[in-house]
């Protein structure tokens, strides 16, 4: 199957006029293509936002964030084990241009088709939790052990857990009450299927950060759906680690706002604890 780029060069001659005029701008420099906003990429190509849109459907993407993403996964086919993003022969330029733009364009991608209303509902789950405990295996575990850094702070009694058999106990003594934050980027990991299933049965709710449709989101009281920009069965996991990191600041931004400035205090008291820990500012040389 032929990437985007190849598409778009293939059917040059059968756009219209405007529509040409968008796929010469992105031919022309597609790694700049995948930093543009529709506004931008409009102006440049000298067109209305609506004829960028039209042009993202005639290619069979909803949008152009969906546009981005497909161009930043064409650019080339990718390093074995590293990512789809760069090629064996790329210097460090081009391959720190190239993992920047798919991080940005995938960002993106997963901003647009995230449901506002299943983030708020993700929210209610946390805020009204006794606990929560966030699990996640391989490249997920240091994003569960992030969002324990971050949720702490809420006054809650909060854990991160990378050990499957930890999971599995904690899962087979939950209470209602308990949350269950389970962060898998395929949600085809059987053992946090099993742990998800066990934790729900046992009266605890299980929000899932996972694919849409797949087994944990499934078994999952409520998922929020991840976008899958890369093959992590093939390729090394990196903006994928990205945007489950930045859905978790969302919901940690989603509470602090519930709270209120009456919890400000609170989070000012826990920064503020830092400050003997550092240097001062004016002590660049130390900095």
């Amino acid at each position: 199957m032929r990437n985007l780029l190849e598409q778009i060069q293939g059917r040059l001659d059968e756009l219209n006029k405007a529509e040409r005029k968008v796929a010469e701008v992105i031919l022309l420099n597609p790694q700049q293509a995948t930093r543009f906003s529709i506004a931008a990429l409009a102006q440049a190509a000298k067109v209305s936002e609506p004829t960028v849109n039209r042009f993202c459907r005639s290619f069979g993407v909803s949008g152009y964030p969906e546009l981005k993403l497909q161009l930043a996964q064409s650019l080339a086919s990718g390093a074995a084990y590293v990512s789809r993003a760069v090629e064996a022969d790329d210097d460090p330029a081009a391959y720190t241009q190239k993992i920047f733009g798919s991080a940005i364009a995938s960002l993106d991608s997963a901003c647009q088709q995230l449901d506002p209303q299943q983030v708020s509902r993700a929210v209610d789950m946390m805020i009204q939790a006794r606990q929560i405990h966030f699990f996640g295996l391989g490249a997920s575990a240091p994003v569960a052990l992030d969002a324990q850094h971050k949720f702490f702070r809420f006054n809650l009694a909060v854990s991160a857990h990378a050990d499957v058999l930890m999971q599995r106990m904690l899962a087979s003594v939950a209470h209602t009450g308990d949350l269950f934050v389970i962060i898998s980027y395929t949600g085809r990991t059987r053992e946090l299927v099993d742990v998800a299933r066990l934790a729900r049965e046992n009266g605890a709710s299980v929000l899932g950060l996972t694919a849409a449709g797949s087994p944990l989101a499934q078994a999952c009281s409520l998922s929020l759906h991840i976008p899958l920009p890369e093959d992590t069965d093939i390729y090394m996991p990196m903006t994928s680690r990205i945007i489950q990191l930045t859905v978790l600041d969302v919901l940690a931004t989603g509470m602090t706002l519930r709270r209120g400035v009456d919890f400000q205090p609170h989070l000012r008291k826990i920064k503020e604890s830092l400050n003997a820990s550092r240097y001062p500012v004016e002590d660049d040389e130390l900095n």
